[in-house]
């Protein structure tokens, strides 16, 4: 009895699942005819098997609302093109059912209510179907004349992505653009704030906007020549996309095809920016290849009302203002930050009455972006603008620059913390927001006596500030700001008439000095240089207002005749690689002291890239020329003294310039030289970093020790990768970090400059933001492997005999390497 049981269960089984299949392929594989319908977990398959169509839920397992959605097939993280009921989920996917119905394509809810449909008139004579084509199209088309245009297709009516083929395109004649809209969050396929769209102005660009009002980004205009967009030069390097532009009388669009049958896309992502992906089917994972804005914190409102966005911060880039508290902490966790902030406690004047007999007050916000849309107000000090701000409830923050008043009545959008620089910003607290005075000193700015006097300290201060360094420079003059001009005089005296050498390159030699107030600093003389006075000072002045954190700090320069010098400050632990390569004389470097040197580097290059007016390519990155102040803070240093060279020795360096061993290929191909030289020698330096060692040494048989080929080995093939540490550690790392960190320099010495990360790609990926997906062995490494004759990896035991094999270098100040061997390689 218990086997008929059994058999009679199996046979059950069976025939459901014949059933299954058969109500999956019935209707065709890649169509849905009339009379028929998709639900529950039917899907339907383009003809090639590249796109799929059935119902998805966004968040499996913590979601009970499904949608109807297009993915690529054979992509093995299921990653969606297109929703069709974006707004209007359903709860039950076996219930509901996607089908023709009155000449159209319409979904319908487990209430059998149509929730979302093609919306067409119908003049067929027959049921139209619905086709999915590999091009990732679902079309409507009419069975009576199969010749015809498409009665409805999704290309038209695109969600967050735009694939090859696809137009994305302004009506001229209905004068609407067809927008790349973002999800609200990860989880809500429902349409965000932000858009992409073809400007319908006529500049032939795309822009980004906020809510469809604001926008924060534009591609410039297409040049048809040159087949790029003028604000995005990076596309000169694309090897990969085919874009092409057609303008009529009744429509303007641009459209891509890719080379090479690269799975790609572009995606308006929640973030707010334009995100270009590639996949990588050797790594199973989707590689962000291009995004702009390039900084978080340029997305207008990316993080809400009373809010501040912070591009130093690790975590997440959004954070409250003091006094206030998420809108909704679930958005926030799903990415979602446009609710922005709410107050925790209600302003003193909203309550017609004071608290306690206190008033509102003022907190201070320094270095900050401020927000956009303030209201000009007419007054004479900074005293009658807090006034203004305080007596005036519906005034929430205000601030004084060069002699303005600007307030901000209501909520506002865009506040930034940046590094240094910016203006001060005032935001306006209920009194019982702040602590007792006593506690509170230099923290709080409560009305106007408070704002005076903090006025008048800095006044003071920096007239103490300019008083001292003017007696210390004796016969000197600032120049374009803080920058001092030093006499060729001042300097002798304060290097002892250079006697205390730190060290000499390509470029002259470094000298330690003291100025007159004790300030330490680093002289370097520069030689072979034959530019003018004018030339000179200009330069020196660009780079002399370039300042962060992360970058050595120029204090000033000396021209008189042929002597041109420059001052620095004075970095106490020298150079990196006394601490990587030198042990006997150095303490050894920790692994989180070894990380935050890789971020900082990082940090220090991106801004170099991205965040100077003009942008500044190192051209020689190397453990000599990042430099270590007294709390081992990195401090990239040299950057931007190409600049410095004359216009003929410049031209000779396009493909000479660098160090051997941290030299892009494209150096040594003679193509024109990109930020992407300065990622592939700082992908470099990461290998030496987690070793410490030189990435090539020799041993005394005559053969090589390549350090990246095997390391990359391991990363992108799995092993332990505790065994490419430093012996001196003894294998105390983060592995998270040290895998992160092997990936990314992986990837940063990519054979093709468009293959690796942008510096800003980079920092968001150490600093967590990003994921990092496994990189592929760049070709050029298989040299290595290929010629093994002459070439053998480290291994574990190798590792610590080459470590008692190192010279002895003395290390006395490692500061002058920074200007050491500019070599022609």
């Amino acid at each position: 009895m218990d086997i008929v049981k059994k058999n009679s269960g199996l046979m059950l089984s069976v025939l459901f699942m014949c059933f299954s299949l058969k109500s999956h392929v019935s209707f065709g594989a890649d169509t849905i005819s009339a009379n028929e319908s998709l639900s529950g977990n039917q899907t339907i398959i383009s003809a090639d098997g590249v796109f799929e169509l059935g119902f998805f839920s966004p968040a499996p397992g913590n979601s009970s609302k499904y949608y109807i959605g297009m993915w690529y097939y054979k992509v093995s993280v299921q990653t969606i093109v297109w929703v069709a009921n974006r707004e209007k989920p359903v709860s039950d996917r076996f219930s509901s059912s996607l089908r023709i119905s009155d000449g159209n394509l319409v979904l319908f809810n487990e209430s059998k209510l149509p929730i979302w449909s093609t919306n067409l008139t119908s003049t067929t004579t027959r049921p139209p179907e619905a086709v999915l084509l590999d091009t990732g199209n679902l079309v409507l088309r009419d069975l009576s004349n199969n010749l015809s245009e498409p009665l409805w297709q999704s290309f038209d009516h695109p969600a967050h992505t735009w694939i090859p083929g696809m137009k994305l395109r302004y009506d001229k004649r209905t004068k609407v653009s067809q927008l790349l809209t973002s999800w609200k969050n990860e989880e809500d396929p429902a349409p965000g704030l932000f858009s992409l769209e073809l400007a319908p102005d006529g500049s032939n660009s795309y822009v980004i906007l906020w809510n469809r009002s604001e926008q924060y980004w534009s591609s410039g205009p297409w040049d048809e020549n040159q087949k790029i967009f003028s604000l995005v030069p990076e596309m000169r390097l694309n090897y990969i996309y085919n874009f092409s532009y057609v303008s009529n009388e009744n429509e303007s669009y641009f459209t891509y095809s890719v080379k090479d049958a690269t799975t790609s896309r572009f995606v308006m992502d929640v973030s707010g920016q334009i995100k270009q992906m590639n996949w990588l089917e050797g790594s199973k994972a989707w590689f962000l290849f291009w995004s702009q804005p390039r900084q978080q914190c340029e997305v207008y409102a990316y993080c809400g009302q009373f809010s501040t966005c912070n591009e130093l911060q690790t975590e997440q880039f959004c954070t409250c203002l003091q006094g206030f508290q998420q809108k909704s902490e679930n958005d926030w966790n799903l990415k979602d930050y446009s609710g922005g902030c709410v107050r925790k406690t209600r302003l003193q004047c909203e309550n017609n009455s004071l608290a306690n007999g206190k008033s509102d007050k003022f907190l201070e916000y320094p270095n900050m972006a401020l927000p956009e849309h303030p209201q000009s107000v007419a007054v004479e000090s900074i005293k009658e603008c807090a006034t203004f701000c305080l007596n005036n409830c519906s005034c929430t923050a205000y601030s004084y620059e060069d002699n303005g008043c600007s307030i901000w009545n209501g909520n506002f959008l865009g506040l930034q913390q940046l590094a240094q620089g910016g203006k001060t910003f005032y935001l306006k607290l209920a009194a019982s927001e702040f602590p007792s005075s006593k506690n509170s000193k230099g923290i709080v700015i409560g009305g106007v006596l408070g704002s005076v006097a903090l006025v008048v300290l800095i006044g003071l201060m920096m007239l103490v500030y300019f008083r001292r360094r003017k007696r210390a420079t004796k016969e000197t003059e600032v120049v374009e700001g803080s920058l001092v001009a030093f006499t060729y005089k001042d300097l002798q005296t304060a290097t002892k008439n250079f006697s205390d050498k730190l060290g000499g390159g390509g470029f002259g030699s470094v000298f330690k000095g003291v100025l007159p107030n004790s300030s330490v600093i680093a002289v370097k003389k520069l030689e072979s240089l034959s530019q003018g006075e004018k030339q000179f000072r200009t330069e020196v002045s660009t780079i002399g207002n370039i300042q962060h954190v992360n970058l050595v700090r120029l204090l000033g320069f000396c021209s008189e005749g042929t002597k041109r010098l420059l001052v620095y400050d004075y970095m106490a632990n020298g150079s990196l690689d006394s601490h990587l390569f030198h042990e006997k004389d150095s303490k050894v470097l920790d692994w989180k002291t070894r990380y935050q040197i890789a971020l900082g580097t990082a940090r220090g290059l991106a801004y170099l890239h991205e965040k100077c007016r003009d942008c500044i390519i190192h051209c020689d990155i190397k453990p000599e020329n990042i430099l270590l102040d007294a709390e081992l803070c990195p401090k990239v240093a040299d950057f931007g003294l190409a600049k410095l060279v004359g216009r003929e020795f410049s031209r000779v360096l396009t493909t000479m310039r660098g160090t051997r061993g941290y030299l892009a290929p494209e150096w040594i191909s003679g193509v024109a030289i990109t930020t992407k030289a300065d990622v592939y020698s700082y992908g470099m330096m990461l290998f030496e970093i987690v070793s410490g060692r030189r990435n090539s040494e020799q041993s005394e048989d005559g053969r090589v020790k390549f350090f990246p080929t095997w390391a990359a080995k391991l990363t992108t093939e799995g092993g332990d990768l505790l065994s490419l540490l430093d012996p001196r550690l003894e294998g105390n790392a983060d592995v998270e970090e040290l895998s992160r960190i092997c990936k990314v320099a992986c990837w940063c010495i990519q054979d093709e400059e468009t293959h690796r990360p942008s510096m800003g790609q980079v920092v968001q990926i150490l600093e967590g933001v990003l994921d990092v997906t496994m990189p592929p062995i760049p070709r050029s490494l298989q040299v290595f492997v290929d010629n093994q004759e002459h070439i053998i990896f480290f291994t574990e035991s190798s590792s610590s005999q080459s470590s008692h094999s190192r010279s002895n270098t003395s290390t006395a100040s490692s500061q002058a390497k920074s200007t050491s061997s500019s070599t022609n390689s």
